[in-house]
């Protein structure tokens, strides 16, 4: 069975990917994350995702970068808190373009690494995925069976760059707040290069 695997960022790629490939899947991966803010960060996670699909042999297309198309469908929605209608209005917009892409290039079923993350409600995430394209979606909980520990440990392996934030303005705003609320933090060397314990808060 040929899957697509929407890619949230190549460290959650990394175990999501591998899990796939040992049920006997073919995957490819789909890069598609309007969401992410700024621009060079997107560029930043895309060539992760990249550097993953090539130490796994997968192959990894990228669709546009549209941030326009997310700020539009989240208009409105600035003020809801991390894991509210803002994230779910999300996943809907990249499982959809993700699924559209699953039937252009004739693959059977399409997933999403989105599950691999603590930060996400895996329920939420398959309901929307199973909303957008029926059976054809591989329902699946990534983190489970120590999915994310695995991820973590791809990423050291491959010296991966970690971000500590989901990705876009809004999430980004409150994580900046939620640091200038703790002066007296510790900030490993570590943490500065982005490289909390976060396989992926996307």
């Amino acid at each position: 069975m040929k899957v697509v695997l929407h890619i949230c960022c190549g460290v959650c790629a990394g175990a999501a990917a591998e899990r796939l490939a040992r049920e006997g899947r073919q995957v490819s991966g789909l890069f598609y994350n309007p969401n992410i803010y700024p621009a060079r960060e997107y560029k930043k996670r895309l060539e992760v995702a990249k550097r993953v699909a090539k130490e796994l042999g997968f192959p990894l297309a990228a669709a546009a970068y549209t941030p326009e198309a997310w700020f539009e469908a989240t208009r409105s929605l600035e003020n809801e808190p991390e894991g509210g209608r803002r994230c779910e209005v999300c996943f809907r917009l990249r499982l959809e373009r993700t699924y559209q892409y699953m039937k252009d290039c004739g693959a059977d079923a399409f997933a999403t690494t989105l599950t691999i993350s603590p930060h996400k409600s895996a329920a939420v995430v398959n309901r929307v995925g199973w909303e957008v394209g029926g059976d054809s979606f591989l329902e699946r909980d990534f983190k489970k069976q120590e999915g994310f520990k695995r991820a973590i440990e791809l990423a050291k392996t491959w010296a991966l760059y970690r971000q500590d934030y989901c990705g876009c303005m809004y999430s980004l705003r409150d994580r900046q707040l939620v640091r200038n609320l703790s002066p007296g933090r510790p900030n490993s060397k570590e943490e500065a290069k982005g490289g909390s314990d976060h396989a992926c808060d996307c």
